[in-house]
């Protein structure tokens, strides 16, 4: 999906924009649903929008009936589809298109009477690493916006954060990072008053020993395990605008995980 103007849909539509990779090794009614999943989360398949039926979705995509059908049905288990003989396919109802607050974790602190604040240990530039490159899908070595920092509530470090940004979204100046707002609102909050807005997010959660450079930043023991996060963050587009890799001390940082029928569980971050 390529089309930057979420506007909602005329009944019986099929969504535009849609691209689908032949040579992927993902199936194409994965990826259908992918894109039909992302442009209702982002709100340009609203509640209640009648989908083109199976056979026309079918001649617009160029797919058979049979990778229509499984796109659709597994859209319908999820709970963001609804079937209705007579009426059609259509967004179901109960689901409250949203835009993701990924700098939620400055309110939950200070709601816990932890004053949270930022460290910024980097702003600048370098190429991209190859991990970083396939998160944003970028050329290998392409420049990337990086922001490191340490993360702190009531005064003690709880995260190790880098963010990496497509260099033509977000130049490292737009950051304003010794001015007090990324303090004050976030990488998220910067984002949003530059333009770029998050739609969702894909994260990995896991945990492994801490470097030695770590333990200095965090003050923690070597050896310590941390936690960490990995997220790729797409705008309503779907293009990629940010990947984090970010490390917590276990015992400073947990993640609060909001579940809802239809949807992918979102952790606080």
């Amino acid at each position: 999906m390529r089309d930057a103007h979420p506007d909602v849909l005329a009944r019986g539509s099929t969504l535009p924009g849609l691209v689908l990779d032949r040579t992927s090794r993902t199936p194409l009614h994965r990826q259908l649903a992918e894109q039909l999943k992302r442009a209702i989360e982002c709100g340009q398949l609203a509640p209640g929008t009648v989908l083109s039926s199976e056979p026309r979705m079918a001649q617009e995509t160029g797919l058979s009936r049979i990778t229509v059908r499984h796109a659709i049905r597994s859209l319908t288990e999820q709970g963001l589809l609804v079937r209705r003989r007579g009426i059609g396919t259509h967004v179901a109802y109960d689901w409250t298109p949203h835009a993701l607050d990924l700098a939620a974790v400055y309110e939950d602190l200070r709601e816990a009477g932890r004053a949270p604040a930022t460290e910024v240990l980097f702003c600048g530039t370098e190429p991209a690493r190859p991990e970083v490159a396939a998160a944003l899908a970028l050329t290998e070595g392409s420049a990337v916006t990086v922001l490191e920092r340490l993360q702190y509530a009531g005064g003690q470090c709880i995260g190790h954060l880098r963010n990496h940004l497509p260099y033509d979204l977000l130049r490292p100046e737009l950051l304003s990072p010794h001015d007090g707002r990324l303090a004050s609102v976030g990488l998220y909050g910067l984002m949003r008053a530059a333009g770029v807005f998050a739609c969702t997010a894909q994260h990995a959660i896991g945990a492994r020993a801490a470097t030695p450079e770590e333990c200095g930043l965090l003050d923690v023991p070597e050896g310590s395990a941390l936690l960490t996060l990995t997220r790729t963050t797409l705008d309503q587009s779907g293009r990629p605008v940010e990947y984090g890799s970010h490390a917590y001390p276990p015992a400073r940082r947990g993640f609060e995980f909001q579940l809802a029928v239809g949807s992918a569980a979102i952790p606080h971050a």
